[in-house]
C-alpha cells in the first residue's frame, strides 16, 4: 500500500492507520496489540535487531518505521529483549509480516508485539514515509490497529495535535526501575543463554534513566559488579553504595527535562570525583552538568551503522579512527556550548554534531551513540573496558 499522507478515502483491507497531526493520513494493514497509541514517528536504518529496538526504553512515546523492508521474518524470543514491557509503542514496515524462519525463534512476531502491547502497521511505503521525515521533521501522529478496520479520523487527529510531542518531555519516571537491584546477568553465548558474573570489585553503581540490559552486560563482562538504582536516587543514597564508578545509562525524552532531578545529582559526583561515564541521555546529561546545552534534533540518528570519529581525548596514535556505531537520539549536546575543560572527544560523520565529551581533571566521560550495540557492531566494546580499567 502506498503512502499516502493526505487522501482519507479509506481502502477495503486496511485495517490499521497513521493519523499525524495535521489530519493527514497513511492507511494499511495493523497488526499486534489492537487500538491506538501517541507519539513521534521516527525511522530506523538498522538490518537486524528490531526486537531489541523495539524493546530499548529510550523509544518510549515513539513509533518507528524501519528502512528495512523485512521485519519480523526471524520471529522473537526471550533472549533478545532489551526491557520488559518498555521501548517503542509501535512499528511501521513495509511488507506484510510473514511466518517466521529462524531456529531461536519462539513466537512469531506477530504474536509478539500484541503480547508485548507493540501497535504494528504494514503495507506502507516507508522509503516514502523516511523521506517526509528527513525533508519535515519527525512529525506527531497517532498509530491505530482495528480488525474490522473502524477509525473515527478526527479523533485520531485531535489525540496527535493534543499531544505535546518530546520536547520538554521527561519520561524517565516511566521506564525507569523501582528498586534497587544487584545485576547479576553475563554475557550471552549461542547454546549458553546468559551466563552469572561473580564479580566483587570495582563496584559500578548505574543509574537507570530508562537503560537496556546489554549495557549492565558488558559492565559485568569488563570485570565489574553492577548496583542499578533508580532515577531519582539522591546523591546520599549513591555515596552510601560506595561505589567506584558510576554509570549514566540512556533514556527516553528531554534531556533538560530530566536533568531538574539528575544533574544537581551528578555535579555533585563530579565534586567528589567519583569517576563517570554516561551513554545517550547520560551523556546528554553529563554534559548539562558540565555547562554545556542541550538541542532538540531535527530528525535524530537512529540505526545500526553510524560513523563516528574520535577527534579528541588523548586517544593518541587511535585519534581520527572511526568507528561503526549504533545510535538511537533525538537530542544532542550542542558541541558549540561546550565550555573550558569540557572537550569533544567523538563528532558524527554524517552531521558533524557532538558524539562525546571528556571533562578534564576529572575521570568522567560520555558517548552519545551506543557501545553496547544490542543491535549494531562491537567496534566500541572498548568503552566498557576503559570505564572499569580507570576504577582499578
Amino acid at each position: 500500500m502506498a503512502l499516502s499522507a493526505s487522501s482519507h478515502a479509506q481502502p477495503s483491507d486496511a485495517t490499521g492507520v497513521l493519523v499525524f497531526a495535521d489530519g493527514s493520513v497513511v492507511w494499511g494493514r495493523g497488526f499486534g496489540k489492537v487500538g491506538s497509541a501517541v507519539g513521534e514517528v521516527c525511522f530506523n536504518t538498522a538490518m537486524t535487531g528490531y526486537q531489541e529496538v523495539l524493546t530499548d526504553p529510550s523509544y518510549d512515546s515513539q513509533i518507528v518505521t524501519f528502512t528495512f523492508p523485512h521485519i519480523g521474518n526471524v520471529g522473537a524470543n526471550e533472549e533478545d529483549h532489551e526491557s520488559r514491557g518498555l521501548g517503542a509503542v509501535g512499528c511501521i514496515v513495509r511488507q506484510e509480516v510473514t511466518p517466521h524462519s529462524n531456529f531461536r525463534a519462539q513466537q512469531e512476531f506477530v504474536d509478539w508485539c500484541a503480547a508485548n502491547g507493540k501497535i504494528g502497521l504494514s503495507g506502507v511505503d516507508t522509503r516514502a514515509l523516511t523521506r517526509m521525515i528527513r525533508k519535515g521533521g519527525a512529525p506527531n501522529a497517532v498509530i491505530a490497529h482495528s480488525p474490522r478496520g473502524a477509525f473515527d479520523l478526527d479523533d485520531l487527529a485531535r489525540q496527535a495535535a493534543k499531544w505535546s510531542g518530546l520536547e520538554g518531555l521527561d519520561l524517565v519516571p516511566q521506564v525507569t526501575r523501582g528498586v534497587l537491584e544487584d545485576w547479576r546477568g553475563g554475557h550471552w553465548q549461542l547454546g549458553h543463554g546468559y551466563g552469572e558474573h561473580r564479580n566483587e570489585k570495582p563496584h559500578v553503581v548505574a543509574i537507570d534513566y530508562g537503560a537496556k540490559d546489554n549495557i549492565f552486560r558488558n559492565l559485568a563482562r569488563a570485570g565489574a559488579r553492577v548496583t542499578v538504582v533508580p532515577a531519582r536516587s539522591s546523591l546520599d543514597e549513591i555515596m552510601r553504595l560506595k561505589p567506584d564508578g558510576v554509570f549514566l545509562s540512556n533514556g527516553p525524552g528531554d534531556p533538560a527535562a530530566t536533568g531538574e532531578y539528575a544533574v544537581p545529582v551528578i555535579k555533585g559526583l563530579l565534586e567528589r570525583d567519583v569517576p563517570l561515564f554516561g551513554i545517550c541521555l547520560g551523556h546528554q546529561m553529563l554534559g548539562l552538568a558540565a555547562g554545556a546545552k542541550t538541542a532538540k534534533m531535527f530528525q535524530g540518528h537512529r540505526g545500526a551503522n553510524h560513523p563516528v570519529q574520535r577527534v579528541g581525548g588523548g586517544w593518541g596514535e587511535s585519534e581520527g579512527l572511526v568507528e561503526i556505531t549504533s545510535m538511537n537520539h533525538g537530542f544532542a549536546v550542542d558541541g558549540e556550548t561546550l565550555p573550558e575543560g569540557v572537550e569533544q572527544t567523538h563528532v558524527s560523520l554524517f552531521d558533524g554534531t557532538n558524539c562525546g565529551i571528556s571533562i578534564r581533571g576529572k575521570r568522567a566521560f560520555g558517548v552519545q551513540y551506543h557501545p553496547e550495540a544490542s543491535p549494531g557492531p562491537q567496534d566500541s566494546f572498548y568503552l566498557f573496558e576503559k570505564f572499569v580499567g580507570m576504577l582499578g
